[in-house]
C-alpha cells in the first residue's frame, strides 16, 4: 500500500491506538502523511505507531500520549504537531469512551466523563487545531459519530446523545470554517471488528454475532478508514458538512 493522495499532509487522529484509528493511520501513512496518533493509554498508542512503521514503508508517524478529557491537553497535542511536523492539515477526531446502561441508572459522574470524551474533546481538539487548518488552505476535520446518532436503541443513551451532538457540531463547524477554507465532515461507523469488541465480547462471540445490517457482516477496521481517507484528500474538496454512514446499510 503506498501512493500520493495524502502527500504531506500533517494529520492528527485521536483514539489512534484504537481499531479505526490505527487503520487510519496506517493508511494514512501508505498514502504519504504525516500522522501523530493521539492516545491516553502509552502501551497501546506506541504499539499502533510501531505497527504502522513496520506496515508501512518510510512512514511518518508519532506516538502521542494526552489524556483529552483535560481542556488543556489539546492545545499541547496540536502545539507539539506543528512544531515537529511544521504544519497541520488534517484532524480527526475520533477517540471515545462508551457506558452500558439506561438513562435511567446512568450517574452524572457517567454524563460527565462520556461528554467531556465523546463531545468537549472534539471542541477542544477543533478550538486548538483551526488556526493552523486556516492556515494549510486544504483543511479537513472528520468528526468519528455513530450509526447510533440517529437511531434509536437500548441501554447506551448517553453514549448516543454525544454522539447525536457530534452531528450538530459538524454542520455548525462547517458552515463557520467555510470562509477560511476548512472542511468539516462526520462519519457514522456501524457494527466494527475492533479490538475493543474483541476483548469484550471475546473473538469466538464476535464471528457468530451477525449485525442486524443489509450486509450481513462486521466491517473491518479499515473499511472506516477509507471513507475517511477521501475526506482527508483533495479529491473530497466540495464535500462539507455532511455525514457518511459506514454501516453496512444498517436499517433505522
Amino acid at each position: 500500500m503506498s501512493g500520493h493522495r495524502l502527500k504531506g499532509k500533517a494529520t492528527i487522529i485521536t483514539g489512534g491506538g484504537g481499531g479505526i484509528g490505527t487503520a487510519a493511520g496506517r493508511i494514512f501513512c501508505g498514502e504519504g502523511a504525516k500522522v501523530a496518533l493521539v492516545d491516553r493509554d502509552s502501551s497501546i498508542v506506541n504499539e499502533a505507531a510501531n505497527e504502522i512503521r513496520s506496515s508501512v514503508k518510510d512512514a511518518h508517524v508519532e506516538a502521542i500520549v494526552a489524556d483529552l478529557e483535560d481542556e488543556s491537553a489539546a492545545k499541547s497535542v496540536v502545539d507539539h504537531v506543528v512544531a515537529t511536523f511544521g504544519k497541520l492539515d488534517v484532524l480527526v477526531n475520533n477517540v471515545g469512551i462508551r457506558r452500558y446502561e439506561p438513562l435511567a441508572d446512568a450517574t452524572w459522574d457517567t454524563w460527565d466523563a462520556i461528554v467531556r470524551v465523546n463531545l468537549l474533546s472534539f471542541v477542544s481538539m477543533a478550538r486548538a487545531s483551526l488556526p493552523a487548518l486556516r492556515l494549510s488552505g486544504k483543511g479537513s476535520i472528520i468528526n468519528v459519530s455513530s450509526t447510533y446518532a440517529l437511531y434509536g436503541r437500548k441501554g447506551m443513551g448517553a453514549y448516543d446523545a454525544t454522539k447525536s451532538a457530534v452531528l450538530s457540531l459538524t454542520r455548525t463547524l462547517a458552515f463557520e470554517e467555510a470562509e477560511y477554507r476548512v472542511r468539516v465532515n462526520a462519519i457514522c461507523p456501524g457494527f466494527t471488528r475492533t479490538p475493543f469488541h474483541v476483548k469484550r465480547l471475546g473473538a469466538k462471540a464476535v464471528d457468530e454475532l451477525v449485525p442486524p445490517c443489509v450486509m450481513r457482516r462486521w466491517a473491518d477496521p479499515s473499511e472506516l478508514a477509507y471513507p475517511m481517507l477521501w475526506l482527508a484528500s483533495d479529491e473530497a474538496s466540495y464535500v462539507t458538512a455532511a455525514t457518511f454512514m459506514v454501516d453496512g446499510g444498517l436499517p433505522a
